[in-house]
Order: structure tokens, then sequence, then C-alpha cells
């Protein structure tokens, strides 16, 4: 039988999966050579033929009929823009990827907890021009952001990109941390991920589209002295956006985390200017990083032409942390 190289690797592995007592992908009592014979099959329709022009008949023979194998594809029109919802998106990274999402033709909703309700609308008017909104969603809270995904889909559209942005800091070392300090965190920067998420995703998957973009932390990544819950949280992240990238990977969805490093938002910049300066003299790139390159970060991995990515964890941190 004549074997594309790829049909080969698959062969070869599942031969030495066999060796070990396993079946391609699992035990064989699970796929044997049923699943084996799918893959082999798996392209062969259109082969070229064999060296001196004969076609191998053995190929013939598992030939998938064109169409069943190779449905004609309908170019499907691109929508100029999408709807996307931006959670902690009043604050310093969150404004700046709700500004870079609505550069690139979306229409971008910013979420904000009750307690922001005056700061949101004086936001919101300062950013008119640039089309944003907002909307009241306390994402500590499952059935609040229930109520804030179904009127934002009733008054907009469908809600196609997700970027999870919310997020606070309770700093202390863990021996004088109160409990209250690790749920406010957990509550706000990781729950809020489920509680967000677990609202659009089923219409994503209804409709075979969609971008969830998380935004955690280089210290989510290598753990930070007094930081213990926001680290969690933010490693939390990181693992909600591996295990559900895999969930949905075959319904055009994708997930992924964008992890920042020091960034020049208005709350680095208020502290001391020796605290800053030590801060930089840690990173290589010898600087902080601009929130709009978080923004492009999260853009780049929201765009449609990102399909093919997903589950990883994109560091933007001038080298802080390498992986």
């Amino acid at each position: 039988m004549y074997l594309l190289p790829i049909q080969q690797q698959i062969f070869d592995h599942w031969a030495r999966s066999c060796e070990a007592g396993l079946g391609f992908l699992g035990r064989v009592s699970e796929f044997g050579t049923e699943t084996l014979d799918r893959s082999l099959r798996l392209g062969l329709h259109g082969l070229p033929p064999l060296p001196g022009g004969a076609a191998d008949p053995s190929v013939a023979a598992h030939t998938v009929p064109a169409a069943a194998a190779r449905p004609a594809l309908v170019p499907v029109p691109r929508p100029s823009g999408r709807i996307a919802l931006v959670t902690g998106g009043i604050g310093g990274i969150g404004t700046a990827i709700c500004q870079v999402l609505a550069a690139r033709g979306h229409r971008v909703v910013a979420s904000y907890i009750p307690a922001e309700a005056e700061f949101a609308r004086t936001w919101e008017k300062e950013h008119t021009a640039q089309g944003l909104e907002i909307a009241e969603c306390d994402v500590r809270d499952f059935d609040s952001c229930q109520r804030s995904v179904a009127e934002i889909e009733r008054r907009l559209g469908p809600i196609d990109i997700l970027v999870n942005c919310a997020g606070i800091t309770r700093d202390a070392m863990l021996r004088k941390m109160d409990e209250q300090m690790w749920h406010d965190v957990l509550d706000t920067n990781l729950d809020s991920v489920f509680n967000v998420t677990r609202n659009v995703v089923e219409g994503m998957c209804t409709r075979g589209y969609g971008r969830i973009v998380n935004i955690s932390s280089v210290n989510g990544q290598k753990g930070q002295f007094g930081q213990t819950n926001y680290s969690a949280s933010k490693a939390g992240m990181i693992g909600f956006s591996r295990a559900l990238a895999r969930e949905v990977a075959g319904l055009g969805i994708t997930v992924n985390s964008v992890c920042p490093g020091y960034v020049a938002t208005r709350m680095v910049m208020a502290v001391p200017e020796e605290v800053r300066q030590s801060i930089v003299a840690k990173i290589p790139v010898g600087r902080l990083g601009a929130p709009e390159e978080i923004a492009k970060a999260v853009a780049f991995l929201a765009d449609e032409d990102s399909g093919y990515i997903t589950g990883t964890d994109l560091s933007v941190n001038g080298g802080l942390y390498m992986s």
C-alpha cells in the first residue's frame, strides 16, 4: 500500500503504540484498527500515481468518494466587525484592548462592576468617538454575568470575542494574608473567568466561531513574593485556557492567555520612582511595557486569521521571564 509521508508517520506511531499495548491515540480496545484504517484513508482521494504511471490498486480500494472526502467550499463573506466583550475594560490595560479592538473594526463593550458605575460613565463619555460602550457586570457573580451577557447579545448581537481582563490585587505574605484577601482575589480574577466564559461559550459553539483571550500575568508563570493569591489566580487562568482550548478546538473556537509583565499603567506609574527603576533594572529590554503592546497581542489572538493558535500562553514581558 502506497502511503504519503504523514500517513507513514501515523502507521509507524500506531505500530510503536501497539508494542506498548496501546492503540492509536489510546487503547486498542477503544480505537484499534478501525481508527488506523480511518487515519490511513485520510487524504487518499486524488493521490498522484505511483512512479511509472500506474496507480496503486490498494489505494483505490481505500479511496473515499470525492463528495464525502472533499465537500465543496463555499466562500463566506467576513463580517465587517464582531461583538467583543472585555471584562475589566475600563482599567489601564483593558482600555487599550478596547481601543485596539475598536480600531480593528469590532464593536466593543467594556464591563464594569457596580462599585465602578460613576467612573464607567465618565470613561464611556471620554471614549464616545471610538464607539466604545459599557455594561454593568459583577464578574464575581454568575447570575449577574448571565444577565449581562444576555442583555448585550439582545441589544447588539452575538459575542464572538471575549477578553477576560478583570483583576485585582490584595498583596501580603501568606503568613499575614487573611481569608478575605484570598477570596477577594480568587473571586475577581479566576472565578470571573468561569462566570463570564460559561455564559458566552455555548453560543460560540452553536455558531462555530469564537475567540477567547484571558489576561494572565508573568507572576502566574513564575510566582511573586507576597502574591500567593494573585499568582495562584493567574496561574489558574492559564490552566483554564489550556483545558477549554482542548474542549472547543474542533468547533472553530480558540482559547489563549496573554501574560503581561510590568506595564506602564496609571497604577504602576503611581509607584515611587526609585521602586519603578528597580523593576525596570530587572527587565532585559530596559523599560516598562506599554498598554498598547498588550492590546495588540490580544488583537492578534482575537483575529480571524489566528484560528490555528489555541491553548497557548503568550508572554509579553520584555524578557523578564522566559519559558
